[in-house]
């Protein structure tokens, strides 16, 4: 545990990341958040107040949720304690109250800030609810996961969530020349410069840390070209957090794309993916998702060509194995689009589940010994190939009081046009046999 703004002997200049170094000490000095730090703006609305309730920041790494918390407590005149989720535990939380009722004893506020907050459990959660109830401190928390999934319903009750976004290139470079000043680096070709502004991807802790060990590494040079960067930075990967919500947003994407019929977005998608990391069986078991879901019987190829693509990855591998899913990415965009198996299969399962158990009707029963045959099992049934056209119009194959359900209804794309007006011919046969007939088991 952390106790101050800045506490501690300070360290040897040479040891101090540059991300630390050139932290904020004003709020006038924060890059990005304008849409909580501009005038009248939730935080910025805390700052000039002088009253800090209690909060949770949630954003992607490096984006200023640690420095946030620390000008907030600074702005209070609040002693600052800090707690890591990742190595703390409730013996640790127990001392953090005891500091914060001592200070409170001695006429001073304090606020707990816990870094990555989701990773504590249930019980370290719980234990800070009855403290911050009754007001003895003001809670910050960290996370880079949805507090919604992640935190206490009774702890996000009591706290307002602040969404925190990736630093725009703009944001970036306005860092970077800070940075270039306080180290008096020689200067950034403008190809470097872009490339290590895409390298962070949002993250200024990673922009600094990579131009920090560029520097390091060719501070003597006339100017730090692409060249010495990518010797510097090796393989240079996007942010793709397999689980999180970056994850999440890019998968809804995907499908999005596909279900859009854009099959450029659905490629950029799929490729930025793969290039963060994320497995391609994966991705392949999402394509068969997504041709059952939003193509469905408009088009059957695609599931089967979504499942060849998901085994020639299986048989090639990466790289090559990846152009079999991009091939089925830009089928299943421009295939014709129905999700209406999907919908009639959710309706049915909706009703299943909410329904009474309804006898199988006495002509559909299996009927294999005497007693059942005597019983009525199968009498009246009609063998649908012994009828015209392998149809026997006016049998209800429903349980009784749900003859009149219509779960299936097909769109008017692709080959479910066709399946609609045969659906329509049918049902037009039935409709015409059960105004004639009289009352029985078919």
């Amino acid at each position: 545990m952390q106790d101050g703004l800045f506490d501690g002997a300070a360290p040897l200049p040479g040891t101090v990341p540059l991300a630390e170094r050139l932290r904020p000490q004003r709020l006038q000095d924060v890059v990005g958040q304008r849409h909580l730090l501009a005038p009248g703006r939730p935080l910025h609305l805390a700052f000039s107040s002088g009253r800090l309730p209690s909060i949770i920041l949630w954003g992607p790494p490096g984006v200023g949720k640690t420095t946030l918390a620390r000008l907030l407590a600074g702005a209070t005149q609040a002693h600052f304690i800090t707690l890591s989720a990742v190595l703390a535990g409730v013996k640790d939380i127990r001392e953090a109250v005891d500091q914060a009722r001592a200070l409170q004893q001695a006429g001073r506020a304090s606020v707990v800030f816990v870094d990555e907050v989701h990773r504590f459990n249930k019980a370290q959660q719980d234990a800070f609810l009855p403290h911050v109830e009754s007001g003895l401190f003001s809670f910050i928390g960290a996370s880079t996961e949805n507090p919604s999934f992640e935190v206490n319903a009774a702890l996000l009750s009591r706290a307002s969530v602040h969404v925190l976004q990736p630093l725009s290139e703009d944001e970036l470079a306005e860092l970077l020349q800070r940075a270039q000043a306080l180290l008096q680096a020689p200067p950034l070709t403008h190809g470097a410069c872009s490339q290590l502004l895409a390298h962070a991807d949002g993250d200024a802790r990673r922009l600094l840390n990579a131009y920090d060990n560029l520097v390091a590494a060719h501070g003597g040079a006339a100017e730090l070209d692409e060249a010495r960067l990518e010797q510097t930075l090796g393989q240079m990967l996007r942010r793709s957090d397999k689980g999180g919500d970056v994850f999440y947003d890019q998968i809804s994407a995907l499908h999005k794309a596909v279900r859009g019929s854009d099959p450029d977005a659905a490629l950029y998608w799929l490729a930025r993916m793969l290039d963060g990391g994320m497995d391609p069986r994966y991705m392949a078991r999402r394509l068969v998702r997504m041709a059952c879901e939003d193509i469905g019987l408009a088009d059957p190829r695609a599931l089967r060509l979504a499942l060849d693509a998901a085994e020639v990855y299986e048989r090639l591998g990466s790289p090559e194995g990846e152009l079999a899913l991009a091939e089925a990415a830009v089928y299943l965009a421009m295939a014709p689009k129905s999700n209406a198996v999907y919908q009639a299969w959710n309706a049915v399962r909706a009703l299943v589940k909410s329904d009474g158990t309804r006898p199988v009707p006495a002509h559909l029963r299996n009927a294999p010994t005497r007693l059942m045959k005597d019983l009525g099992h199968g009498a009246g049934y009609r063998y649908a190939h012994d009828e015209p056209g392998a149809f026997a119009p006016g049998v209800d194959y429903l349980p009784e009081g749900l003859q009149a359900h219509r779960f299936y209804e097909p769109a008017s794309r692709g080959l479910e046009l066709r399946i609609g007006e045969r659906l329509a011919e049918l049902r037009a046969l039935n409709a015409e046999a059960r105004a004639t007939q009289t009352p029985g088991p078919g």
